[in-house]
């Protein structure tokens, strides 16, 4: 039986999960939260519950303030090969005893069907597909998938964080703004910049654009910042 990638509703309440547990952990009450990412405390609990999607930009501010990697929300998969079809329920559903197969390089190799990508839902209309997971952290390598009008940040804005940004199109239209000058990103064009100059990403439509990101950054200082894919 084909494998059948997760249910958005549940990448979503995964995010909020993984968002509530970090913020616990580091010892942070959702209104400070709230305060310093400039947020109101009633959209934070409703993100940890499921309810809502952050925007691009308030993601990398949660993780910057929480000081954790983005990809430290991403659905934390242990490493290892591909399944059978004989490893997943009669009804479509995965064992979770047979998730996946140990690997002999665990650590080093990822291997990821579709089927399998962890992914979080965003608001705006982006999606994040992991494409592979290996234990470094500060480093993303993704599918992107903006909908039609889908920005990186509600209101447009430019914003910035550390580090270094690539992109490969696929499908679709993109335009990339990076301090003063903006580009059309069509399929089989790409781009790399610097994620410290402000920069903020469209999609004019009307059709769907997907790519392909790789961020590289360092762990996230304790200031807070915002930041966009």
């Amino acid at each position: 039986m084909e494998a059948q990638a997760p249910d958005d509703d549940d990448a979503v309440v995964f995010l909020g999960a993984r968002l509530k547990e970090v913020r616990q952990r580091s010892g942070m009450s959702l209104r400070e939260l709230a305060r310093r990412a400039g947020v109101s405390p009633s959209l934070v609990s409703q993100i940890e519950n499921g309810k809502s999607q952050p925007s691009v930009a308030s993601l990398y501010s949660f993780s910057r303030l929480l000081g954790v990697p983005v990809d430290e929300l991403f659905d934390a998969d242990p490493q290892g090969v591909l399944v059978a079809d004989d490893e997943w329920h009669g009804d479509g559903r995965m064992n979770p005893a047979n998730a996946w197969r140990p690997s002999e390089y665990a650590n080093r190799v990822s291997v990821v069907h579709p089927a399998h990508r962890s992914h979080l839902e965003m608001a705006e209309g982006v999606t994040w597909e992991r494409l592979a997971a290996t234990p470094e952290h500060a480093v993303n390598f993704m599918k992107v998938v903006y909908a039609a009008g889908a920005t990186s940040t509600a209101g447009g804005e430019l914003v910035t964080h550390d580090g270094y940004e690539y992109a490969y199109v696929l499908t679709g239209e993109l335009v990339v703004t990076v301090g003063n000058e903006s580009f059309t990103l069509r399929a089989g064009e790409s781009i790399g910049f610097d994620s410290s100059i402000p920069h903020v990403h469209r999609n004019p439509g009307p059709d769907v654009f997907e790519g392909v990101w790789f961020v590289h950054g360092d762990h996230p200082p304790s200031s807070p910042r915002v930041s966009s894919v």
